[in-house]
């Protein structure tokens, strides 16, 4: 193993345990007991010592280990942020502090990933991830300014029960088939697109796809404080099955491709608001959990998007991979109508159970 190519070492840095991190990350299993300062200490605890053993590792195996500690980090960091804005913010604000959150993440991602297969080619990507553990190490230095929350403790029993609640399991069926559906799409956008946009010319469709994203997410906030997430999360899963369904016609032209990447990012970027904020209505006792549940779930929709695609593309051709992901849309929004929980005693019970220390 001492011979290991460098490029190899690298493919692991980037690509290993993108999902699994997610699944074990998210859901935020420690200890028992929860009342901690919320969104914070999973990030650097994880992160930092994860990616410099990482930057450091001369085998794939402790790369690939060392990947998937940092990840998790990054994962719980996720759910608990999430779970910071909610518990910090009033009822009528919590769309739009969680829409905060989201498109910080959004924006992460936008900028992130270019500027680190940038500072990649410039410097190596042993010195990416020693970057990426100093920040995490900021991060540690910036928790005390971070509000003190104290979240409800939770067993691990309570726990893994939270994804068996009728409530939460449909929330969290809509969020895997909403994810499944552009997925579905995304995962082959470069094959549906290639007649108008190849190359360098496909890249700004994926930026138009991410402006429009970002786009989503930060309008989404203040619509679902107005409007109530039930409306906003059906506008977004009847807007993505309206776009996925003409993808064939849109694709026909550039402008057309532009315009079809833009609003699927817009549509899709309004989901996840609303479907944080139901959860953290529905389980106000264990709401880091659930949204953490909630974060396994968009990575389990998408894995399970890029297959159906594949398996349409296979058997029936490019021109209805579109009107499947359109399908999973259309079958999240019928999971959306007869909720059976009360919002308002919900939300009652959220005040509650996360009101911050004073």
């Amino acid at each position: 193993m001492g011979g290991v190519p460098e490029s190899s070492l690298s493919a692991a840095a980037d690509k290993t345990a993108e999902t699994p991190r997610w699944q074990l990350g998210c859901p935020h299993l420690r200890a028992p007991g929860d009342n901690r300062r919320s969104a914070g200490p999973a990030l650097p605890s994880e992160q930092a010592p994860g990616t410099s053993l990482a930057a450091a590792a001369q085998q794939l195996t402790v790369v690939a280990l060392a990947r998937l500690l940092a990840a998790v980090g990054a994962a719980a960091f996720q759910s608990d942020a999430y779970v910071l804005a909610g518990a910090l913010s009033s009822d009528e604000r919590r769309g739009r502090a969680l829409s905060t959150v989201a498109a910080g993440m959004s924006v992460s991602m936008v900028l992130g990933v270019p500027i680190g297969v940038l500072a990649g080619q410039w410097f190596g990507w042993r010195a990416v991830m020693w970057a990426i553990g100093v920040v995490a190490v900021v991060v540690a230095a910036l928790i005390p300014v971070i509000p003190e929350v104290r979240v409800p403790a939770a067993g691990l029993r309570e726990r893994l029960a939270v994804v068996v609640r009728p409530a939460v399991a449909r929330v969290l069926l809509i969020t895997v088939l909403g994810t499944l559906a552009g997925f579905t799409v995304f995962g082959y956008l470069p094959v549906l697109v290639a007649p108008v946009a190849s190359g360098a010319v496909l890249s700004w469709v994926l930026v138009g796809f991410g402006l429009g994203q970002l786009a989503g997410t930060t309008v989404t906030g203040h619509a679902t404080d107005r409007l109530g997430p039930a409306r906003v999360r059906a506008l977004s899963l009847a807007g993505t099955a309206v776009v996925l369904a003409v993808v064939d016609l849109a694709v026909r032209s550039l402008p057309g491709a532009l315009l079809f990447a833009v609003f699927a990012g817009v549509f899709g970027g309004m989901l996840m608001v609303p479907q944080q904020h139901r959860l953290f209505t529905i389980a106000p006792d264990v709401p880091t959990v659930a949204l953490g549940v909630n974060g396994s779930a968009i990575y389990v929709g998408g894995a399970l998007g890029p297959a159906l695609g594949g398996i349409v593309l296979a058997a029936a051709g490019p021109g209805w991979v579109g009107p499947a992901g359109a399908l999973a849309a259309v079958a999240a929004l019928a999971l959306c109508v007869n909720r059976t929980a009360s919002p308002t005693t919900s939300l009652r019970s959220a005040r509650t159970a996360t009101r911050p220390a004073r």
